[in-house]
């Protein structure tokens, strides 16, 4: 269909199976910050450390390294503390881009490529310019306040097309609101940051200009929006432009417009209090983004799981660590363990959610290796598991248990049922509970064509394994056909 620039029009636009069918994404944060490569660490994750000390101390303690320059300019932070002792007084951030420029003459995208298809991944979203407002391509629009504001090799282009050749799909990320390059002032809270976004008219064509240049010029499948978007332009215009060019292409939710005036109300007491207020309810996890744009093809929740499954598309995002950037004072315990990223992994897709895991490459380009490590277990797991993901939808229910307490999620395929057992088992017998089959199934382990003897107990079924199960972090029975509840 031809899509107009107006709500009603693409609103009609509908999420494309393949982007249903991917399930897993690689993220990659690679800016200036990867240089100094440092944030706080030991006080946990972004919502940990706001349920602890409250919403001002997530960006004064922020754990995401890619937010560096931010934290530099909040007095008494350790980033600046860190950067002091390390460069000294003088150093500003902008002194970091020839050093990422001479870094980044060593990357090789085809390595990172191999590495993202050997993981599982179906699509890939790199950010092309952070908050900090450096730009990976050789834009025909160069930043109007920084002189060479940009990235010596077309990173954008190169890795596009090395993903486009390698049977994966391009997205892009973009920090729409947020552009550090265009104001000093930090971010401290909440209402700072959704007054931090420049609403000056050149600021304006400079983000659309950017936005239309990266559709025309590398054709993503992704739009992926941060933040915001600046007020005083008609975004419907942008989607049905995008739409029309790539029907089966999807947009994310992070696009809403907050005018000038709607700023100032913001900073009024009770409803700054109102905010903070929601905006820790929905960094718990228990909520979605106060913030909703009036379209969008899928949510994008942060560090975040849901209880149950969700109607409306989403992509759980977050980084193997606490950060996104590169942080290289990360301990290793603040890494996923592949059990933790199976388990995560199984849930979200179980509750209609797609996965998208960050890598975050040191400034040369190199994936660290705790990171690349998990991305190749985690790729010979899904070798073995991947038709009880790929292709799925959620069933009827998303959870279920065994009598040993192991949990248990359910996908579905066709006219089959996959129900995914996490965790170990303690002896050669998987008794799920509440769940009734035909009794002609069939019930087969992936990674083994050989029908397993099952029997039903009551409401429970009993699948029976001829031995015990070889060493996973999670294991899935095929179930056919499947039942109906």
């Amino acid at each position: 269909m031809t899509y107009t620039p107006n709500l009603k029009s693409i609103k009609k636009h509908k999420v494309p199976n393949w982007y249903h069918d991917a399930k897993f994404g690689i993220f990659i944060h690679w800016s200036l910050s990867s240089v100094p490569a440092f944030a706080e660490v030991g006080q946990g994750d972004l919502v940990e450390i706001q349920k602890k000390e409250g919403i001002g101390a997530q960006f004064a303690k922020n754990p995401y390294a890619e937010w560096y320059l931010n934290s530099l300019r909040i007095a008494g932070t350790e980033t600046q503390k860190y950067h002091r002792e390390t460069y000294g007084e003088n150093f500003s951030y902008d002194d970091f881009i020839p050093m990422f420029n001479e870094a980044i003459k060593k990357w090789n995208p085809d390595e990172w490529v191999d590495l993202f298809k050997k993981a599982g991944a179906k699509y890939v979203v790199l950010v092309t310019k952070h908050h900090d407002g450096f730009l990976l391509w050789h834009s025909n629009y160069p930043n109007p306040r920084k002189k060479n504001y940009s990235a010596s090799r077309d990173i954008v282009g190169e890795l596009t097309k090395t993903v486009k050749n390698a049977g994966m799909r391009m997205g892009f990320y973009y920090s729409g609101a947020l552009d550090w390059s265009f104001t000093e002032t930090p971010i401290i809270d909440i209402i700072s940051m959704l007054d931090n976004g420049s609403t000056e008219p050149e600021y304006v064509e400079y983000v659309n200009n950017h936005w239309y240049e990266l559709i025309d010029k590398y054709e993503p499948m992704i739009l992926w929006n941060d933040i915001g978007y600046p007020p005083k332009t008609n975004m419907n215009e942008l989607f049905a432009y995008f739409y029309n060019k790539f029907p089966d292409g999807v947009v994310n939710d992070r696009w809403i417009q907050i005018p000038k005036i709607v700023r100032k109300k913001l900073k009024s007491i009770p409803i700054s209090a109102f905010i903070n207020k929601m905006a820790k309810y929905m960094d718990s996890g228990e909520g979605d983004s106060l913030l909703k744009p009036p379209h969008n093809d899928f949510q994008t929740p942060e560090y975040t799981r849901f209880k149950e499954i969700r109607e409306t598309k989403w992509e759980s995002t977050r980084g193997i660590g606490h950060s996104f950037g590169y942080n290289k004072f990360e301990p290793e315990n603040q890494y996923l363990t592949l059990e933790e990223l199976v388990h995560m992994f199984v849930d979200i897709v179980s509750k209609n959610g797609n996965l998208l895991l960050n890598v975050g490459p040191m400034a040369d380009g190199t994936i660290p290796e705790i990171q690349k490590n998990l991305l190749l277990k985690f790729g010979k797991w899904l070798e073995v598991n991947g038709d009880a993901i790929y292709g799925t939808r959620p069933w009827i229910r998303a959870e279920g248990k065994t009598l040993g307490n192991n949990e248990i999620r359910y996908t579905q395929k066709e006219d089959s049922l996959y129900a995914i057992l996490l965790g170990k088992l303690k002896n050669n017998e998987v008794v799920i509970k509440s769940l009734i089959i035909d009794p002609i199934a069939k019930i087969n382990l992936l990674g083994n064509s050989i029908n397993l003897k099952w029997k039903q107990k009551n409401n429970n079924l009993v699948i029976i394994l001829s031995k015990n199960l070889h060493d996973a972090p999670a294991y899935a029975f095929k179930i056919k056909p499947k039942p109906q509840r």
